[in-house]
């Protein structure tokens, strides 16, 4: 029981900041017109995320950030996806205007694609796990550990599909989609803010 209150605490308290992940998947949620649409992208955010968790436990990645070459590659890497990122969700909210407020999704494979690249390739969701949850995982062993690692990521299933549901219910509300759009504008501005971020750490050494 401790080691599962212990892996749910942390996991939620690693996830529900604000973040590219977390705004991804809202996004996607208010989005779509029908919740079947966003499940490609919260399964990959899931599935992505309990691959670092897994890598995190079992020590795997502890040993491959040891490299500080690497670190820095990734957060290069995601310097330049969050921008990429930014103007994607810019460009989409654009597209959608000049359709005269028709829906423009992302399609199964673009979710794909993003929800893996903000998962895989996010320096602050890496660091998170690897750095806090890694390390915290050392206090158990055996079925302790299966219990520490089966609840962080249960958490993080669970928390992808309420925050779609969340985003679900934000698109019904607003009607006239001006919300939607606002939220995409200040969610552009939000992740090139952490890109601009992320880019001052690796100049800043």
């Amino acid at each position: 029981m401790e080691a599962f209150i212990h892996g749910a605490a942390l996991a939620l308290g690693l996830i529900l900041p604000l973040g590219v992940q977390n705004v991804f998947i809202f996004n996607q949620g208010a989005t779509h017109e029908r919740f079947l649409r966003t499940i490609p992208a919260i399964l990959t955010a899931a599935i992505c995320d309990t691959i670092l968790i897994l890598l995190a436990v079992t020590g795997v990645s502890i040993i491959v950030f040891r490299f500080e070459w690497l670190t820095n590659l990734i957060f290069i890497i995601g310097f330049f996806f969050l921008v990429y990122m930014g103007w994607s969700i810019l460009k989409s909210d654009i597209e959608k205007g000049e359709k005269q407020n028709k829906h423009v999704y992302f399609t199964t494979k673009r979710q794909i694609t993003f929800a893996a690249s903000v998962s895989l390739l996010n320096p602050h969701a890496i660091i998170d796990i690897i750095g806090v949850i890694g390390p915290s995982s050392l206090s158990y062993n055996g079925y302790d550990l299966m219990v520490f690692t089966i609840s962080c990521i249960g958490v993080s299933w669970i928390w992808f599909f309420g925050l779609a549901t969340a985003g679900r219910l934000f698109g019904k509300v607003d009607s006239t989609g001006k919300l939607v759009k606002r939220f995409n504008q200040v969610s552009a501005f939000i992740i090139w803010g952490m890109a601009v971020y992320i880019g001052i750490k690796v100049i800043g050494g």
